[in-house]
């Protein structure tokens, strides 16, 4: 069964961050919106961080197929989420990739390894 012929009124997203999840939630959400008469059921997997957590996750992913979507930036846990979904069939799909390739190749710069780098700890955060 193709994409095409789906019609299912509902669908599982996993949403599978290493930071707060909340970019990833608004992206999921924008694009969900697009589909008339499809609901999205969301799970959301925050902080994975370490192996463990990404198990944990790929434990539940597996329990309720669907799309995943994720914001992973550390090589070791992002291929690990790949391999994982592409062993159970399900799309992996990195939200920000193609932003993020696009800006680079721009600005000509490169890019920030650091998890919740769009999160500043400063006076201004704290106020």
């Amino acid at each position: 069964m193709t994409a095409r012929t789906r019609l299912a009124t509902y669908f599982h997203v996993h949403l599978v961050s290493d930071s707060t999840g909340e970019t990833l939630n608004a992206l999921a959400r924008a694009a969900c919106a697009r589909f008339t008469n499809v609901l999205p059921i969301e799970h959301i997997y925050a902080l994975v961080r370490s192996p463990p957590q990404l198990e944990r996750a790929l434990e539940e992913i597996a329990n309720a197929p669907g799309v995943v979507l994720h914001t992973i930036i550390d090589p070791v846990l992002r291929s690990a989420l790949e391999i994982g979904c592409q062993g159970m069939e399900m799309p992996c799909i990195p939200a920000l990739d193609p932003l993020v390739s696009a800006l680079s190749r721009y600005l000509g710069a490169p890019l920030s390894t650091r998890v919740g780098a769009q999160y500043s700890l400063d006076a201004d955060y704290f106020n």
